[in-house]
């Protein structure tokens, strides 16, 4: 049995977590060694329950290094310990970094310099078009953005940093064979092209509620800094947040309205010591001085931005509705006679080709272009 094998062991034996799985190797000396142990060796190990003795000397080792073996070749995953090369360093520092990491897509990509954004999963399209938009502009800045691959504000995550080329990795709360929530699916295979898609767990563990706290530890381990848009107050997000503070991380979030169920948490947040964000700048300078390795990516340049050629009728349509003068959403869809959801996904399109841009309480204004065609700002 080698040293991965006894480590797979370990990590999948109920009663026995991280903490616990490298108290007995310092006891033994070694994870072969601890699987190799007698009874009456493992109960003298300090604070290690006899339930969780009992779950490893009845584990069913062989039957499951077969099956477990079986299902990496066929995924194409591959398991890393914390004495790899390519486990995160910033992870490895944490009280109870994870045994091994199964990994589907680029292992290295675990190494470059990370920002986690997390909210919602009943996010609203503002709150979703925030996270994408803080996802593309802080990949663009050279940031790996890390989430859960959950419905709402980590889906948008996600795909923000995939639409500006940038690297991102999915931390899921169960095994690689079930990707949770199915409609991500592509989503995932997407990610595993350029970043990676990532979990603790033995890979035909299945998405139990208690298993996603758990997962949001490594969340916010693998980052220098966690974001937080739109949060209720009981939810993940904030028990993210939670491990973020015990790790020593930065934690930035973005503030909602007074009253609004989703916006509490993240509200609660900034009046607890969170950093009020409103930009990605807002977070690139307090992170940037303990940054090192960054990969700029070229922002478009405005030579290339859309021109009205490239707009879709209702784009084109939102744009000559609006001008230098600011314009709230329920005014432009008494112009346009677009719905609300309508003008709103449209406006956030226009926002990403720098066409249009948001201000404060619902109200839009049209970039205007100077004389060469280059768009410039009215702030």
């Amino acid at each position: 049995m080698t040293n991965l094998d006894a480590l797979l062991i370990l990590n999948a034996s109920a009663g026995i977590g991280p903490i616990r799985a490298r108290s007995l190797i310092e006891y033994f000396g070694s994870a072969e060694k601890v699987i190799s142990a007698s009874h009456e060796d493992l109960l003298a190990v300090p604070d290690i329950p006899e339930h969780a003795v009992l779950n490893i000397l009845h584990f069913s080792k062989d039957k499951f290094l077969v099956n477990e073996y079986n299902l990496l070749r066929s995924n194409n995953v591959c398991v890393i310990s914390d004495d790899h090369e390519d486990y995160p360093s910033l992870l490895r520092e944490t009280a109870s970094a994870p045994l091994v990491l199964y990994v589907q897509g680029k292992a290295g990509a675990l190494k470059e310099p990370a920002v986690a954004i997390v909210g919602s999963r009943r996010a609203s399209l503002y709150g979703m078009g925030i996270s994408q938009k803080f996802a593309i502009e802080l990949a663009q800045a050279g940031l790996t953005i890390v989430s859960g691959l959950a419905r709402g504000i980590d889906t948008a995550a996600h795909q923000g940093a995939l639409k500006s080329n940038g690297i991102t990795i999915a931390v899921l709360g169960c095994g690689l064979c079930t990707i949770y929530p199915a409609e991500n699916k592509k989503l995932a295979e997407s990610i595993t092209e350029r970043g990676a898609v990532i979990s603790e767990f033995p890979m035909e563990t299945p998405p139990a509620s208690f298993n996603f706290p758990r997962r949001n530890r490594i969340i916010s381990g693998l980052s220098k800094g966690i974001v937080v848009v739109e949060a209720a107050l009981k939810s993940g997000a904030l028990i993210t947040s939670d491990f973020a503070l015990e790790q020593g991380r930065d934690v930035f979030a973005v503030p909602g309205k007074v009253g609004d169920p989703a916006a509490q948490g993240t509200n609660r947040l900034i009046q607890q010591g969170a950093k009020l964000t409103i930009s990605v700048e807002d977070i690139l300078q307090d992170l940037a001085p303990g940054l090192q390795g960054f990969r700029p990516t070229p922002v478009q340049p405005e030579d290339d931005l859309p021109t009205d050629n490239s707009l879709t009728e209702e784009e084109k349509m939102v744009c000559s509705s609006l001008s230098d003068e600011t314009l709230h959403i329920d005014e432009l869809t008494g112009k346009t006679g677009l719905s609300v959801t309508q003008a709103a996904l449209v406006l956030f399109k226009l926002q990403l080709k720098k066409l249009v841009r948001q201000l404060p309480g619902q109200k839009y204004q049209k970039h205007s272009r100077g004389h060469n065609g280059k768009i410039i700002s009215n702030r």
